[in-house]
């Protein structure tokens, strides 16, 4: 079986062709790699907002087409700790100054937007899980006291207050029946930024959890060194790169024995390659597909897949994209538009190219499968992976302005010009 995506033309069965391929892709015999986490998204205020502006039918319908075996199929996904740079606005769960013992601790403004979506994801994945990163600590832990931009303040006493907030999060998430299954420290922790942001340095993640969290998070969720965005792609942040991040953190005694993976988005697609070769044993995600600027063009949609080609090929187990749903136009609340799954446009959702590039991957790569190495003239265009059924599934990009022949698994298939293109063998 395969089924095409063109940019006029998405999501089409097509019947294997009886064509002599000069372009061929084949599997190296043995070469089963990493195994697969999955595949999801990030839930957001500004997404679960468009989404309760539509008709419940449509809201079912668009919950459908992310959730469902029958649509994508997302089986891990990401929450925010407090406010996201997508948050209708900015907010932490205790923003009383000095309350070190958490005494004000709450999350009931995630119990009107995020948990009932995250509900909505569950009725349709029962076995969905789930990573968590915070964007900032409550501003009074940091200087300057800001969501945005600053730093922890780095005493014992704030330390200890800051592991027991993210210790109390994993713990009312529980409560509301969502198990935290990762908790990455911070999200993008070499960049200040205008929206929330907290900049850590390799050696105070370091300190940090061999000091406060040596024994782990919690039971049954694990403590991820992520979500890591550097080494930034402009030089003058020579100082984000492999060696000041991960290799200094894991390189600790403490740190590598709690630490259970690594995440990486943006710029950490350089560093990606590295720690895989350095510490091949350790899993590691991508945690946030990059964003584009709200147009959703097919041009882009080619890249991310080629990120996401580039991440599997170097040893990720799964890939996050960022923003399933957002309003027409996209825009976030600091004012930058950035892409989507799907557009909600006035009371009609509307499912844009990267809704199809996830779906070429999430509906047919189930948990538990492994990446599979192929060669060949074409294995640079194709991500390829074996259930644990026993069946391989290709997606194939066909870059070209012309139709391309290729064999895979002993049949031939004809892919269409500037197309993406899923293969399904069923060898079992």
């Amino acid at each position: 079986m395969i089924v095409s995506t063109t940019q006029t033309n998405p999501w089409m069965m097509v019947s294997a062709q009886k064509t002599a391929p000069t372009n061929y892709i084949e599997i190296q015999p043995g070469e089963l790699r990493q195994t697969i986490r999955g595949f999801g998204g990030c839930f957001s205020e500004l997404g679960a907002r468009a989404l309760q502006s539509l008709s419940p039918q449509e809201r079912d319908r668009v919950n459908d087409a992310l959730f469902s075996a029958d649509g994508c199929g997302f089986t891990f996904c990401r929450l925010p700790i407090g406010a996201s740079d997508f948050a209708h606005g900015w907010y932490s769960y205790d923003e009383l100054p000095g309350d070190y013992q958490l005494k004000h601790f709450s999350i009931e403004r995630d119990k009107t937007c995020i948990i009932p979506w995250v509900k909505q994801a569950q009725s349709r994945q029962s076995a969905m899980q789930f990573m968590a990163s915070p964007w900032s600590p409550p501003t009074w832990m940091k200087e300057p006291p800001v969501y945005n931009y600053g730093k922890l303040i780095h005493t014992p006493e704030n330390e200890a207050a800051y592991a027991n907030y993210l210790r109390r999060y994993v713990a009312a998430y529980a409560e509301q029946g969502i198990h935290i299954d990762q908790l990455h420290l911070q999200n993008e922790p070499t960049s200040t930024q205008k929206f929330p942001s907290c900049v850590w340095t390799g050696e105070e993640m370091r300190d940090f959890i061999k000091r406060n969290f040596a024994d782990g998070i919690c039971p049954d969720t694990d403590l991820w060194l992520g979500t890591l965005n550097g080494p930034a792609s402009d030089e003058r942040y020579c100082w984000t790169r492999f060696n000041n991040y991960a290799h200094t953190v894991l390189q600790d005694e403490v740190c590598r024995k709690v630490v259970a993976g690594v995440g990486y988005q943006w710029g950490g697609k350089f560093a990606v390659q590295q720690t895989h070769d350095s510490y091949p044993e350790l899993e590691l995600i991508q945690t946030e597909s990059e964003c584009g600027n709200g147009e959703n063009t097919w041009e882009y949609a080619l890249y991310i897949y080629e990120l996401m080609h580039h991440y599997f090929r170097n040893g990720a187990s799964a890939y996050m994209y960022w923003n399933m749903v957002l309003p027409a136009g996209g825009e976030s609340s600091w004012g930058w538009r950035q892409n989507s799954l799907v557009t909600v446009n006035e009371a009609q959702p509307q499912y844009n190219h990267e809704y199809y590039l996830m779906k070429h991957f999430a509906h047919f790569v189930k948990p538990g499968a492994r990446y599979l190495q192929t060669h060949g003239a074409w294995s640079a265009n194709t991500t390829a992976f074996q259930n644990s059924d026993g069946t391989k599934v290709f997606v194939i990009l066909n870059p070209l302005p012309q139709e391309i022949p290729v064999a895979v698994g002993g049949a031939s298939y004809t892919l269409q010009k500037n197309s993406l293109n899923t293969i399904v063998i069923n060898q079992k």
